[in-house]
């Protein structure tokens, strides 16, 4: 479980790594110390549970729910010092909320919490993701080299092929279509973004990255077993273990 750790406090953001050091499954990928560093990791790093303080200055925990969205936010479990905080906490949708100094018995009921919603998620969003492939099975649609995405930004249209496009990010509720030179914002789903890139040679790594199998100059093992893949432009993206083999039968074609 990919966890990133925000909070304003150095003493605070040491005691929840601490406590997180003493788990196996848990890899701590960043740490935050103000909000607006907080949004731009989450986008960024793509991790699975934060732990989020509620205060902090200028953009607090709510404000950085609010900033990235409620629907795009990983798991969240709140750290805070009032426990008036607590309702609000759940109107957001907190996992759960841990008061400090924390408490390591009710550190671990939380933890187990976000294991146990974790599980049940990717559950969910697989066979999610199953139900609309089969409704519309992008392996049914003939490959037309000429296809355009249309992208209309500020006074602005942009045609794209496929061939331009070096991979795809999920952005909340809108997809990054990254080029060689510039971003595409593009309001549409991940998942038709993928039905429509997978006849032209991508496939997805991660949930929240689409790549061009063409562009992928090598893969790079990690300590953890884990690889990265990178690109021909030198950018390195995260390959989820559950896209892996996937991706290994795909390059070998």
């Amino acid at each position: 479980m990919r966890v990133l750790i925000v909070d304003d406090e150095p003493l605070a953001r040491e005691g929840v790594a601490m406590l997180l050091a003493d788990h196996a499954d848990i890899d701590v990928v960043g740490e935050c110390v103000n909000g607006a560093q907080a949004i731009r990791s989450i986008f960024s790093m793509q991790p699975d549970l934060v732990f989020l303080d509620v205060k902090m200055p200028r953009v607090g925990g709510f404000d950085v729910i609010e900033s990235v969205g409620a629907d795009a936010m990983p798991l969240v479990i709140f750290l805070t010092a009032y426990d008036e905080h607590a309702i609000a906490a759940f109107e957001v949708r907190a996992l759960d909320y841990l008061l400090k100094p924390v408490d390591t018995e009710r550190f671990e009921a939380a933890l187990n919490r976000a294991r146990q919603a974790l599980r049940e998620r990717d559950v969910a969003d697989r066979a999610a993701r199953l139900r609309e492939l089969l409704d519309d099975s992008p392996t049914a649609r003939t490959v037309n080299p000429d296809e355009r995405i249309v992208i209309r930004t500020a006074g602005h249209v942009h045609f794209l092929r496929p061939s331009e496009i070096l991979w795809v990010e999920a952005s909340g509720d809108y997809v990054t279509l990254h080029t060689i030179d510039r971003e595409h914002l593009l309001r549409d789903t991940m998942l038709r973004m993928e039905q429509r890139l997978l006849p032209h040679r991508f496939l997805r790594i991660h949930r929240s990255t689409i790549v061009n199998l063409n562009r992928i100059a090598e893969l790079v093992a990690n300590d953890h077993g884990d690889y990265t893949v990178v690109l021909d432009n030198r950018t390195e993206l995260r390959l989820s273990r559950s896209y892996r083999d996937e991706l290994y039968e795909a390059l070998n074609a």
